[in-house]
């Protein structure tokens, strides 16, 4: 009501001497002026997202990686592509939706080495010095890698 007063005045009296004599701050109107005059568009700046508007945008990103972004990068993503709100918003829309990121998986050991089975022997002991060609021959496992310079990189203890 006293920003309805202010608006038709406003030729009449200054904003500031009206605002004083109302008992109302300045920065209320032109905030409330702001409200009526700008646009519909839900992503302009200055103006809140509904939580609704925001799921949508969470969801997606959720979705495009896969699962794997829990609140922080998620909010973090949010902020480059504009659209800019609390960390919390985001953690407790998260939260009540039942948005969680995929956690990493459990290391699970595939080698075992406690069976009965025949293990071949090591005939050659750690001898890599022959005494003629043709006497030892070498094959790499799947786990090694070769060099550009011909030499083999170990990246595992079983190379």
């Amino acid at each position: 009501m006293r920003y309805a007063f202010i608006e038709r005045h406003r030729a009449v009296w200054p904003i500031a001497r009206q605002c004083q004599v109302l008992k109302v701050s300045a920065s209320g109107y032109r905030q409330h002026r702001a409200r009526q005059t700008g646009g519909t568009g839900p992503l302009q700046p200055g103006r809140r997202i509904g939580d609704v508007a925001l799921l949508v945008h969470l969801k997606a990103i959720f979705n495009e990686m896969k699962g794997a972004y829990g609140w922080p990068r998620i909010w973090r993503e949010l902020s480059t592509r504009g659209i800019h709100t609390g960390k919390e918003r985001v953690r407790k829309l998260m939260k009540v939706h039942g948005l969680r990121a995929r956690g990493k998986r459990k290391f699970k050991a595939t080698t075992n080495s406690s069976h009965g089975l025949p293990v071949s022997p090591n005939l050659l002991e750690r001898r890599f010095a022959v005494e003629a060609p043709n006497r030892v021959w070498l094959a790499t496992s799947p786990m090694c890698g070769h060099r550009k310079d011909g030499s083999i990189s170990r990246s595992s203890s079983t190379c």
